[in-house]
């Protein structure tokens, strides 16, 4: 049986500064760049608060983190622990595993790996690692990065933590590529993100995915007046029957206006497929 989530980016607005990782190819170096918001919930609040809110599980974006000092992990895995809900997956959001430069490979790697340790300490039951940002037609990139995950798959095994990839940024924006993936290499599974497969193939892909998918990204699509797409998303969470999908529902919200409200709105369409 499915059950509730959310994650994290769907209170972006509300939980202090972002701090986004970036490559800078001049200095051959990742950086890090900070986005300000407001703080008004702490991250180790939030727990408590989905928990009060009939969520299950929660993922969490890696840059929502506000230190990786081992106390404040073990503060949030605390927070996490007595809530009683699921830290289902770390949402490492920068890496690019499908790059042919070594530098950058070397230090991508190590960076994932770093956070695969930040998973383990707070009790994640998985990190999300993205494909890569080559081309989806790039079959050699779509090689290396199998190869990346192996070893991915391996270190993070060691540390009792799951791996997943999803339908996110260039690589993985088939389902021919995603599928490929998780068939030659040690992944977890996927993740399918309704949102992130657009166009005329769309229901086509995600019915390939779903099956094989252990967390789904439940992104609502807005009409023009800014009202969710209850229609388009009624037809995405039909699919998950076929599918036979029984793991977390993540609902993605990232609208103007009261937040909540929104993810409310949502909430009440998937809960009618629960």
């Amino acid at each position: 049986m499915s059950y509730l989530s959310l994650t994290s980016w769907s209170l972006h607005r509300h939980l202090g500064p972002l701090s986004w990782s970036k490559w800078d190819h001049d200095k051959k170096e990742i950086v890090t760049e900070v986005e300000e918001q407001p703080l008004n919930l702490e991250l180790v609040e939030l727990p408590g608060v989905l928990s009060e809110k009939g969520f299950q599980a929660v993922e969490i974006v890696h840059a929502h983190f506000h230190s990786t000092e081992l106390d404040y992990l073990q503060k949030l895995g605390q927070s996490i622990k007595e809530s009683g809900i699921r830290f289902y997956a770390l949402l490492i959001d920068y890496g690019d595993i499908s790059t042919s430069d070594p530098i950058r490979k070397e230090k991508d790697m190590d960076f994932i790996k770093s956070w695969i340790d930040v998973a383990s300490i707070v009790g994640a039951e998985h990190v999300r690692v993205v494909s890569g940002e080559a081309s989806p037609k790039d079959k050699v990139a779509l090689q290396r990065a199998s190869v990346q995950f192996t070893e991915i798959c391996a270190y993070a095994k060691k540390k009792g933590v799951g791996v997943l990839t999803e339908n996110f940024r260039s690589l993985a924006s088939t389902s021919e590529n995603c599928l490929f993936l998780l068939e030659h290499t040690d992944l977890t599974g996927l993740i399918s993100d309704f949102g992130n497969f657009s166009g005329p193939n769309k229901v086509d892909s995600l019915k390939e995915t779903l099956p094989k998918s252990k967390s789904v990204h439940v992104k609502a699509l807005t009409t023009r007046d800014g009202e969710v797409d209850k229609e388009e998303l009624e037809n995405c969470l039909a699919l998950l029957r076929d599918a036979d999908y029984t793991g977390p529902l993540t609902l993605v919200y990232d609208e103007p206006g009261d937040v909540w409200k929104g993810i409310n709105k949502v909430k009440d369409i998937v809960k009618k497929h629960i």
